[in-house]
């Protein structure tokens, strides 16, 4: 008969991890001991998946607002600089804009809006049509914002992130400027130095303001990429990926830890002789329904996996099958019908065939990230891995 549990997806709980704590050892004996505990057997083509926070966390990889100021101030002069498109975000930002404004001796602050990048809302669309606002073509300043839409609050926060950062940079000593615009170019009206903050299209912007003229463009890629005064750091992300570790101090994204899921991978194997998969995920990559906000404030879902993970699924669309090739055919005939069917695929990719339609062909990791973000949560459930069992079955998979 055939098996009838597909996926499985289980978070694991660990020891809360520390810089310096061996993660190859402790994610090891952790799944060990949770297959012990929950009655499951470890398989060939099983996913360990760790949460980058703890990857950097035993990597002892943060930076405080200091260190980043006194990055800040190195590389951007010091003077009055354009801080644009950050998004709205406790967690994420605030502890950063810290540091910029201590590196800084005023800021201009540029909100994009109705939202920022991933989705926050400052204002509704409905308000920005009501009061007759073209939001690709118009700069508001915070007087003209406060006229119009008065002071918004965050749905899910209860903040009014405007005043937030406002009141963030004056505590630290920069005087601030806060404007409204989605073009990037609109803050060289104001300063020739720019920080841009956005994520996934930081580097469009960068293109949009070097060819209208900035004098200096950097993004937040490019803070942080080295050890300051014995700092962490991270050399390809710099501050993207942070995260509020206390009131003075971020944690940053991991440092290159390919060695780490290449090491985890080679001692499962040596306990347990079954091959499995290995990745470092962070933010999943979906979007909520109702705040309308898109998760993934990382710059990757995994900066690290190992190599069976590399690609996009390749699936045949069951529902597609049963109603159009065997739409006479039913139970057992059915069954068997579509079976030989998966059983043909040799491999070759089926974007574009009718009969893949609808199979989402996002990277394996994109994909195996949301579930493990899903999985894991963000508060008190105390599971930094997730153990991932069917994810690479299909329907003839006894």
């Amino acid at each position: 008969m055939s098996r009838m549990v597909g996926t499985v997806s289980r978070g694991v709980r660990a020891p809360i991890i520390r810089s310096g704590d061996n993660l190859v050892d402790i994610v090891t004996s952790s799944v060990l001991e949770a297959a012990k505990d929950d009655g499951f057997t470890v398989r060939d083509r099983d996913v360990i998946a760790i949460t980058e926070a703890i990857v950097a966390r035993s990597q002892g990889n943060y930076a405080s607002v200091d260190d980043i100021a006194a990055d800040v101030r190195a590389k951007l002069g010091g003077g009055t600089v354009g801080v644009i498109f950050p998004i709205l975000s406790r967690n994420r930002f605030a502890i950063c804009l810290r540091g910029i404004a201590k590196g800084c001796s005023k800021i201009v602050l540029m909100l994009s809006y109705p939202s920022d990048e991933v989705g926050n809302h400052l204002i509704s669309l409905d308000a920005v049509d009501e009061k007759g606002v073209d939001p690709y073509k118009d700069v508001l300043t915070l007087e003209r914002y406060r006229e119009l839409f008065g002071y918004e609050k965050h749905p899910f926060t209860g903040v009014d992130y405007v005043e937030y950062y406002q009141n963030l940079i004056q505590e630290c000593g920069a005087e601030v400027e806060i404007i409204f615009a989605n073009d990037p170019r609109a803050v060289l009206n104001y300063t020739k130095t720019v920080l841009a903050c956005d994520i996934h299209t930081r580097k469009r912007t960068k293109r949009l303001l070097q060819a209208a003229g900035a004098e200096k463009v950097l993004t937040l890629d490019d803070i942080m990429t080295a050890p300051i005064n014995g700092s962490g750091c991270n050399e390809t992300y710099g501050l993207l990926g942070s995260n509020k570790a206390t009131e003075d101090k971020v944690k940053l994204f991991p440092r290159p830890c390919q060695d780490l899921v290449e090491a985890i991978q080679a001692k499962m194997l040596a306990e347990t002789g079954k091959h499995v998969e290995v990745m470092v995920y962070g933010d999943g990559a979906f979007k909520d329904p109702v705040g309308k906000i898109w998760e993934l404030a990382d710059p990757v879902v995994s900066p690290a996996y190992t190599a069976g993970l590399e690609g996009t699924p390749n699936e045949l669309k069951l529902k597609y099958l049963a109603d159009n090739d065997f739409a006479s055919l039913s139970g057992e005939a059915l069954r068997d019908a579509i079976k030989d069917q998966i059983r043909k695929k040799d491999g070759s990719s089926l974007v574009g065939n009718m009969v893949s339609q609808g199979t989402t062909p996002r990277r394996l990791t994109d994909l195996i990230g949301s579930l493990c973000d899903l999985t894991s949560g963000s508060g008190d459930k105390g599971t930094p891995i997730v153990y991932i069992q069917g994810y690479f079955d299909n329907y003839t998979t006894d």
